[in-house]
């Protein structure tokens, strides 16, 4: 631990600084004069970083003892420039433009209060949405304002470090990595493995039961910074305002805030990234892998001998740091190819599951042009159906705007949707879901008024003035996509 604390001072006693002033007697790029004798110039916040993230990747097992200060009012700016603006309100019921107002009088005093911690991390707002296309619902936090902008600031710090640990089996909320590559990368493996054994898992309620004592011990493990601790402290203690009564949870992490995500993937890193990679794997008889996208995962295998082990012994995994899987939602799949000869010889075939559900697709094999047995994509109908719930309510609550009003409304929804379910094979469903905006447009439009009558072909006369796009071309996956 001397080693550890020496480490961190080394950083306290280099600061921020990253370059040296050139002499006095040479002009620097951009002729501009040097500065005066011992006066150093302000590095810009990509440079921090980096010297940030470059100390943690040359020292993977040092603790970081002192990062606060490289919090100042140019950091927070640019905090608040990456914060988005047009988020729900908090408790305090302020909004960005309101906190803009007087942005450089707030920010100012943000950081003071940070550094002098009187910061007191307000309750967040809980809401419920729902989950899928049942009555179950999802409980998601709402934090003011102010505090998601502090949440960005310390999570800038964070990241840099975080960032050179993390493995490249996670994609979850983690800078450069989205969803699509990693349904791509479960694409290219499966394909090169030409099927496997999946265990499809699911956490209950994860973000509520995520165990702090445990939590503080992963953070601490490479974050020792007393200021940072102690907010990451507050934000966990500040309590959840619900239907006008407050509460602190004794465990889990409240959803919403930009920060929750980064410390399920501390939590998730040490409970299943580095066990499997450092301990499961190398007992295995097969080739094997892992996807994880937050808390949302698959574990792949090669030879079911070795899907079956880790299927009894990951349970009592998970309880051992205060997690429960989902008896129901939790279940292994027979996912090999189907002409495969071990798959021929399995009995019986039609007991086993065949299909899995990733990260909102249906993932099943089936016969591409050529005839050959490739991966295959599909919207999840649990998602399918809630998005064209969504745009039948979307039409119908705002029926009252003008035409070239809804339709901008409609056009956002469909693009965001072929953004993320536009992979290759799954063009049917979305040719459905825009025919099924036309269906829910042309009915609440004809339901405006009792005069005027929005008829088919009126509609589609309209179409010619406001057309929807029809879905893009994606090409397919490549192999290479299974090393990132």
């Amino acid at each position: 631990m001397a080693g550890t604390q020496e480490s961190g001072n080394e950083l306290v006693r280099h600061g921020a600084g990253g370059t040296v002033n050139p002499p006095s007697g040479r002009r620097r790029e951009g002729g501009n004069p040097p500065p005066a004798s011992g006066v150093r110039e302000p590095e810009s916040i990509s440079t921090k970083l980096q010297r940030i993230a470059e100390r943690a990747r040359k020292s993977p097992e040092m603790a970081f003892t002192s990062l606060a200060h490289h919090i100042d009012i140019d950091w927070l700016r640019e905090a608040y420039r990456r914060t988005r603006k047009d988020g729900a309100t908090g408790v305090d019921g302020q909004t960005a433009e309101e906190y803009a107002e007087h942005l450089d009088e707030n920010l100012r005093d943000l950081l003071e209060r940070m550094k002098s911690g009187r910061y007191q991390a307000p309750p967040v707002r809980r809401v419920h949405v729902p989950k899928g296309t049942g009555k179950e619902r999802r409980p998601i936090g709402i934090p003011t304002f102010e505090d998601k902008l502090l949440q960005r600031a310390v999570l800038m710090v964070l990241e840099a470090i975080s960032e050179q640990d993390f493995l490249p089996c996670s994609y979850g909320s983690r800078p450069g990595r989205s969803a699509h590559q990693a349904l791509d990368s479960f694409w290219a493996q499966t394909m090169d493995m030409e099927g496997c054994w999946v265990i499809e898992v699911d956490i209950r309620s994860f973000f509520d039961a995520l165990d702090r004592g445990h939590l503080r011990t992963f953070v601490r493990r490479r974050v020792r910074d007393g200021v940072l601790l102690r907010l990451i402290g507050k934000w966990l203690r500040a309590g959840v305002l619900e239907a006008g009564r407050l509460v602190h949870p004794e465990t889990g992490t409240p959803q919403g805030g930009v920060l929750s995500p980064w410390l399920a993937n501390v939590y998730l890193h040490e409970v299943l990234d580095r066990w499997f990679e450092e301990q499961v794997k190398p007992r295995l008889h097969g080739r094997a892998f892992l996807i994880r996208y937050v808390d949302d995962f698959v574990l792949c295998f090669e030879h079911e001998q070795d899907a079956r082990r880790v299927w009894e012994v990951l349970p009592k995994r998970f309880a051992k740091y205060g997690l429960r899987l989902h008896p129901e939602k939790t279940r292994l799949v027979d996912f090999r190819r189907p002409d495969s000869s071990n798959r021929r010889r399995s009995e019986p075939k039609e007991s086993r599951p065949r299909s899995f559900e990733l990260l909102g697709f249906m993932h099943f094999w089936g016969r591409s042009r050529r005839g050959e047995w490739v991966v295959r994509r599909k919207t999840a109908s649990k998602r399918f159906t809630r998005a064209i719930q969504r745009v039948r309510e979307y039409c119908r609550i705002y029926r009252h705007l003008s035409i070239p009003e809804q339709h901008a409304g409609l056009l956002r929804k469909l693009l965001g949707h072929y953004a993320y379910f536009g992979v290759p094979g799954n063009a049917e469903r979305l040719f459905t879901f825009r025919s099924e905006i036309f269906r829910a447009w042309q009915k609440w439009l004809d339901r405006r008024s009792h005069r005027a009558r929005m008829t088919w072909p009126r509609f589609n006369r309209m179409l010619r003035y406001h057309p929807l796009p029809l879905p893009p071309v994606v090409s397919a996956p490549r192999r290479l996509a299974a090393h990132p």
